[in-house]
């Protein structure tokens, strides 16, 4: 099935649109223009159009103002009993205008008396119709789903153990309890359960062929039932086109098979927006960095981790993003940089050394992925300025903690240093095997090249290249150098009782004081270990 609606162009004109999706999310930053936007495509198709608003009054009486189909309809659609065409008496009058977009809508009363006139109204054409075939003898047809039928099968899906009752011009919610029903006044129902009656009731109330418009649709809800009362929605309205208007990623991108639209800029007069379009980065993230307009930096790590929290403190212009594994900061870095919707915004992706060649770093530089000068983001905490300036913080009158300190980071590294070459190998033996091409059609080519890229990894090479590198370490005794190499996690929460502190707090402590007065002094101390490719400034490049 194809839907129309319109968007409007540069000059503010409706351009007619097209689309097979059942629905389109209209996603866009707070003071992006959205709900503005909604409101011009309600009053540029006042005819197809319903709008629902973000800001609606959730109360209603205990009993529903019983009305004629026609009057629920209108009042309903317009706002006055009357047929108007238009939407102005619904959105009301601020004193200098019908405000569209800020007034807070008041229509549950109206909606739940638009829900019982439909029920009546097709009951009535029931029985009427019974009452034909009762006459000629014929046979009568089964009942009919009605609205209200509706409406509960939508609710006991979304709340399987709440029931709502709507009879007699009350509605009544239960609570299942024990095998025991709770029974309490629709008015007093939580505000995730009155909005989600006002909203499936509304949806289903409003006539054939409308373009439903959803401003913020996620509201009141809880994140876990969100997708499940909008899907349930939609499946019963397929002959409306369902908009949303939304600054929630979150549910923009969970809203599968629909057309998404970001809106890129609004200067109070006009919108600025294009479609998202298919993307080899996750559609959450990718609305995410649509909608940041800051460069971005992929990190390892997650957002608890240390590596985003030290990461967002120094490179404060970036929207700093964790990817877990060092794998998907390679492969989001390289999918940003490739992604033409994102070709204004500039990407890096920062690594952990860990026991990677040279060669290899290097190979990551052409796709803006560069790696720490130390082996891990852990060790940034070990270096040897930042020890100096926590040592001024604290107030230790000479310097001989972090002598002891660095002494036992060398005896540490000499103790494990058979683990860490073997380490070294495997991961340097790793990357010369995900090198080798295999893209070759013919089975013979392909076994062939394989047993001469073998022939060309030297196990023996390979050690002694990496006991050469790590001996000679160990024999310098620079510490710099072996933080370069030296991947053991422990490292940093060992060490935090050369300062008076407990171990497992000496992170935690860099990462108060960077947000503090001596945050300069910390960063600085931090800045030669980091790619010099990465500027901190994004501005000077």
């Amino acid at each position: 099935m194809c839907y129309d609606y319109i968007l409007p162009d540069e000059n503010n004109n409706p351009v007619q649109k097209k689309t097979e999706c059942h629905s389109l999310v209209i996603v866009g930053a707070n003071g992006s223009g959205k709900t503005r936007l909604g409101a011009w495509m309600e009053k540029n198709m006042i005819d197809k159009t319903h709008r629902i608003s973000a800001q609606r009054v959730l109360t209603f009486g205990k009993y529903i103002q019983q009305k004629s189909y026609e009057q629920a309809t209108n009042m309903l659609l317009f706002g006055t009993e009357n047929s108007s065409g238009v939407h102005d008496e619904r959105w009301g009058w601020d004193g200098e205008k019908y405000n569209y977009v800020s007034s807070m809508l008041n229509d549950y009363e109206n909606v739940l008396s638009s829900l019982t006139a439909k029920q009546i109204n097709q009951q009535e054409k029931f029985i009427n119709e019974c009452k034909k075939k009762d006459l000629t003898g014929e046979e009568y047809n089964k009942v009919p789903e009605m609205i209200l039928d509706k409406l509960q099968r939508i609710w006991n899906m979304v709340f399987p153990h709440r029931e709502i009752d709507i009879s007699d011009g009350k509605v009544l919610a239960s609570l299942r309890r024990n095998k025991a029903f709770i029974e309490y006044n629709g008015k007093d129902m939580s505000d995730g359960e009155r909005v989600a009656l006002y909203l499936i009731a509304q949806c289903l109330c409003i006539p054939e062929n409308k373009i439903i418009i959803i401003d913020e649709p996620e509201i009141h809800l809880h994140r876990s039932i969100i997708d499940k009362i909008w899907s349930a929605i939609e499946s019963e309205r397929e002959d409306c086109l369902f908009i949303y208007i939304t600054h929630d990623t979150q549910f923009a991108a969970s809203h599968k098979n629909s057309e998404k639209i970001w809106i890129k800029e609004y200067d109070g007069t006009s919108w600025q927006y294009e479609k998202v379009e298919d993307s080899n980065l996750p559609e959450q993230l990718l609305l995410d960095i649509l909608g940041n307009r800051k460069p971005v930096l992929f990190v390892e790590g997650t957002n608890d981790s240390y590596d985003t929290k030290l990461y967002s403190e120094i490179y404060k212009e970036y929207y700093v993003i964790s990817c877990g594994s060092c794998s998907s900061v390679i492969s989001q870095t390289k999918a940003m940089n490739s992604n033409t919707q994102l070709h204004h915004l500039k990407c890096y992706g920062i690594i952990d050394r860990d026991h990677r060649s040279d060669y290899e770093i290097n190979s990551y530089k052409k796709d803006n992925i560069y790696a720490l000068k130390v082996a891990e983001v852990e060790n940034l905490f070990l270096v040897e300025q930042l020890l100096y300036v926590i040592n001024d913080i604290l107030g230790f009158s000479d310097n001989n903690n972090i002598k002891q300190l660095e002494d036992y980071i060398l005896n540490r590294f000499a103790e494990e240093i058979e683990k860490q070459i073997c380490e070294s190998i495997v991961s340097d033996i790793k990357y010369k095997l995900s090198t080798i091409d295999l893209s070759a059609k013919n089975e013979e080519k392909i076994k062939a090249h394989l047993e001469s890229e073998f022939k060309n990894i030297s196990y023996d090479e390979i050690k002694t290249k990496h006991m050469e590198e790590f001996n000679q370490i160990l024999d310098s005794k620079i510490y710099c150098d072996v933080l370069k190499v030296f991947n053991c996690k422990s490292l940093s929460t060992s060490i935090g009782h050369y300062f008076n502190l407990a171990n497992k707090n000496y992170r935690d402590f860099i990462l108060r004081q960077i947000k503090g007065k001596r945050s300069t002094e910390i960063i600085d101390a931090i800045i030669p270990y980091l790619p010099k490719d990465i500027p901190l400034d994004i501005d000077t490049k």
